[in-house]
């Protein structure tokens, strides 16, 4: 039933989507109890934007990794060779088109940056590559 539903969906804009994460449901508890700082808050003030990106697109109109275009992604997005490695691997495995290729480098940016910043390496590759589910061909 997932996969006829997911079938409905076109390639072409399902690669327009940066992250696919499966998210269980939520106990009505956990709806009514009320919590100091809600997470919509977080992303208010600023907390979950790395400052890097601050820094990185000032003077531009870009906002966050996932605005970058190709000139923007192949001077900030640097990946070391062994992630340059798993990265060719997960594509020519995987069967991932060119879309899914620039939206993982947009996440390990992100992945690379929540973790104090730097070129991309093999683990923020790693992270970021299984968000991208529905790229695969069914099992």
């Amino acid at each position: 039933m997932i996969q006829r539903y997911r079938s409905r969906i076109s390639g072409p804009l399902l690669d327009r989507i940066d992250i696919y994460v499966e998210v269980p449901a939520v106990k009505y508890r956990e709806l009514t109890t009320r919590t100091r700082e809600r997470p919509r808050q977080r992303f208010k003030n600023g907390s979950i934007r790395p400052a890097r990106c601050n820094s990185r697109y000032a003077g531009t109109r870009i906002f966050c990794n996932a605005q970058m275009g190709t000139r923007e992604l192949h001077q900030h997005c640097q990946v070391e060779a062994t992630g340059e490695r798993l990265l060719e691997r997960a594509i020519n495995r995987l069967g991932l088109s060119a879309r899914a290729y620039t939206r993982i480098l947009n996440v390990a940016r992100t992945c690379a940056d929540l973790d104090r910043g730097g070129p991309i390496e093999a683990r923020h590759v790693s992270e970021a590559i299984p968000y991208r589910p529905l790229d695969r061909p069914a099992a």
